[in-house]
């Protein structure tokens, strides 16, 4: 018989699912619910639309041998090609991303969190796999989702409670209890999503403007 998540984190693990599920649906389709229950047709997202740079000095996913762009001094990640990146202090005011840079930046984080939650306790964000094409970019998202879950499903009240059950470097894991590490991955998700269906809504006025096909 399957243990119960502790009632503090269903709640969370409920939106945490919900807010995976649409923005998953948003990228890749064939539909989507709209907010009321009713289905909207949605066109996947094409190689084009992950990389779209819709003003000048984007941040994004580059490949290796190109260098960084704009404002940028790394690209980290592995692989051939890598997301802008710099050092701190960051650029100010920060730079606009694309689509491909902040869905990177969101499946490296999720995957990173559950590694060093219930993994290894090693990945770095020089560990990390940077896709450049958009089903790429929508399986890694699934596979950080998935794995974050997993975590997720692992937790009990104990450990809810417990400072620096995630260890993840990049933040503020090691000095919090973990329930405030789970609802900050929720937000992470739920404004990065937002960002990247407007994104998506953007491209679409650009082509159905232009011409091309939209959805």
């Amino acid at each position: 018989m399957d243990t119960l998540p502790p009632l503090r984190l269903i709640p969370l693990l409920e939106q945490f699912d919900f807010a995976r599920t649409r923005l998953a649906d948003r990228m890749a389709g064939p539909v989507m619910d709209s907010g009321n229950g009713t289905d909207v047709d949605v066109v996947p997202m094409t190689d084009e639309e992950h990389l779209w740079e819709p003003v000048a000095g984007c941040w994004s996913v580059r490949r290796r041998t190109d260098g960084p762009g704009p404002g940028a001094t790394l690209l980290t990640g592995a692989g051939d090609w890598g997301r802008d990146a710099a050092p701190a202090p960051h650029p100010s005011p920060p730079p606009f991303t694309t689509i491909a840079w902040r869905l990177s930046h969101l499946s490296e984080l999720l995957a990173l969190r559950a590694d060093h939650t219930t993994g290894s306790h090693s990945l770095t964000r020089d560990d990390y796999q940077v896709s450049a094409d958009a089903a790429g970019a929508m399986a890694a998202f699934d596979a950080g989702a998935t794995a974050w879950r997993e975590t997720l499903l692992a937790t009990d009240e104990t450990a809810l409670d417990t400072v620096g059950r995630s260890m993840y470097p990049y933040g503020s894991d090691p000095e919090n209890p973990f329930v405030d590490i789970v609802w900050w991955v929720n937000q992470e998700l739920l404004h990065h999503g937002a960002e990247i269906a407007l994104i998506r809504d953007l491209y679409r006025h650009r082509a159905a403007h232009s011409g091309g096909v939209g959805y």
